[in-house]
């Protein structure tokens, strides 16, 4: 176990390096434009631009250039917005906590419909029932989000709002230790944004492993033993089934807390998505580095935590 640990995380801090050095030639190199003047300002004097190309290293060679960066994110030094002169990590970790709670939210809900959703799918194979479920998590899947955002907002705020029902806000974010209530009532409709569309794919997850699950030599063994249909379904067939369920929680939430751009954008949450596309319109070069590194980490990060979870749950994994 401790090996297939080792090996997991070099292949994680090899694929953080290659994004790292893939980030700056992208930004650093192949971007037009002078990142010193960006710095400095529209009005600044060829002077003042110099003494900033100094100042952020611009004027040593590139390979110089990158250690110097790449020995900035080891001490967890992102660098400077061009923008505010605000530290591109400090703002990170403020958006955070909104990113965060939109992303975690919105996984449990899609979790704890899509699932039983697959089973009951699953146990009524070609009936009517199974029919309906399918054909509404296929809609679910095929929605944009932005579609669905606009329906809830529409139907759940704007609506509500004009009966005289203002049980939703327009959008915004509240922090939880401030006021718990609040933060719910903000995350609703952004947590249902997102879960419409996940839920449906992890209802057909779970229903195609779980039916898969279930024409397996052991499973028709353990029914032929006279073993009850729930204890079939749930002890032998379910545990299992999920594998696929978990892989892909962890390419989710990673790729969830490194920024939900769109539902962000639509509910008003000032979260990681937020910043990168603020920081994208203002050409903030650190700020873009800064969030698409920081995603990076969350991806890495989740599908190591899942490879522990899949090693943990079925030995062989840690033959591969």
């Amino acid at each position: 176990m401790v090996h297939f640990l080792l090996r997991r995380a070099a292949f994680g801090l090899l694929t953080l390096w290659l994004i790292s050095l893939a980030v700056f030639i992208l930004f650093y190199v192949a971007t037009p434009g002078d990142p010193a003047l960006m710095f400095a300002g529209e009005y600044a004097t060829a002077d003042q631009v110099a003494l900033v190309r100094a100042r952020l290293g611009l004027d040593q060679p590139l390979h110089v250039q990158y250690l110097t960066y790449l020995g900035g994110l080891l001490r967890f030094d992102f660098g400077m917005s061009f923008v505010n002169q605000e530290e591109v990590l400090s703002a990170i970790l403020r958006r955070l906590p909104a990113t965060a709670s939109l992303a975690f939210g919105s996984i449990l809900i899609w979790l704890l419909v899509a699932i039983p959703a697959g089973v009951f799918s699953a146990r009524r194979a070609g009936t009517a029932a199974d029919r309906l479920v399918t054909t509404a998590a296929l809609a679910g899947m095929s929605f944009p989000t932005f579609v669905v955002g606009t329906l809830l907002f529409y139907v759940l705020f704007f609506m509500l709002t004009n009966a005289g029902y203002p049980i939703f806000p327009s959008g915004g974010y509240k922090p939880i230790s401030r006021d718990a209530l609040e933060w719910l009532r903000h995350m609703i409709l952004p947590w249902m944004t997102l879960a419409v569309v996940g839920t449906g794919t992890y209802t057909r997850i779970a229903r195609g492993s779980l039916l898969e699950t279930l024409n397996q030599d052991y499973v028709r063994s353990a029914r032929a033993k006279g073993i009850s249909e729930g204890c079939v379904m749930y002890h032998h067939a379910l545990p299992p089934s999920l594998t696929p369920v978990v892989t892909l929680i962890g390419l989710d939430l990673g790729g969830l807390l490194g920024g939900t751009i769109i539902t962000e954008r639509i509910w008003g949450i000032n979260g990681v998505g937020s910043l990168a596309v603020q920081a994208v319109e203002n050409g903030d070069l650190p700020m873009i580095m800064g969030t698409v590194l920081f995603a990076a980490v969350f991806i890495v990060v989740a599908n190591l935590c899942v490879d522990i979870v899949q090693a943990l749950r079925d030995p062989r994994v840690r033959l591969g």
